[in-house]
């Protein structure tokens, strides 16, 4: 008898807890770089690869988006707040050398990013989610995201390797004066 009134109390309180959670607000955060999408099965994906052209279905959620991050089995998961689309992120340990929650903080924050400094080529890549001759590293890492680092260990490198989708790759080549001066 007290065994089953223990369990009762336990499961209500598992219950208020639960709906407490489910209640609290979470935290509005912002993208500090574009983050490149691919729609499958009616829903959007995106990578840790960050896929910069994934073909049919590609849509780049602009930097300073306000998100609100969830879970997800292979990753994690987040909602714009101003369109409210789901978008889920795959992300891989094994090939970064950041958790969850410090690759969340490279990619997003709690205020918005400024792009002050940066140039007029800077801001039309950014804008349309592509490397473009001229850009600064600064500028291509707001426009493509930050490089897979098993292909890319260091942003200090002269090449910059992008994944375009599960597939192929893309790379960013800077010359002397850290700007863009191919892509292939």
């Amino acid at each position: 008898m007290i065994s089953r009134r223990i369990m009762m109390s336990v499961m209500v309180l598992a219950a208020i807890g639960m709906v407490c959670t489910a209640c609290a607000p979470r935290q509005v955060r912002y993208l500090k770089n574009n983050i490149h999408t691919r729609r499958s099965h009616g829903v959007l994906k995106a990578s840790y690869a960050n896929w910069v052209g994934p073909g049919g279905g590609h849509r780049v959620i602009p930097v300073n988006t306000p998100i609100v991050v969830g879970r997800w089995k292979k990753g994690f998961a987040f909602v714009t707040q101003d369109s409210r689309q789901r978008v889920l992120f795959e992300y891989n340990r094994r090939n970064m050398p950041f958790s969850i929650r410090e690759y969340l903080d490279l990619i997003s924050s709690y205020q918005p990013v400024s792009l002050q400094g940066l140039s007029g080529i800077d801001l039309k890549g950014i804008r349309q989610g592509k490397a473009l001759r001229g850009m600064s590293k600064a500028g291509v890492r707001i426009a493509l995201g930050y490089p897979a680092v098993h292909q890319t260990p260091s942003l200090e490198a002269d090449e910059w390797i992008y994944w375009r989708n599960r597939m192929r790759r893309m790379k960013v080549v800077f010359g002397v004066d850290e700007t863009v001066v191919s892509v292939k």
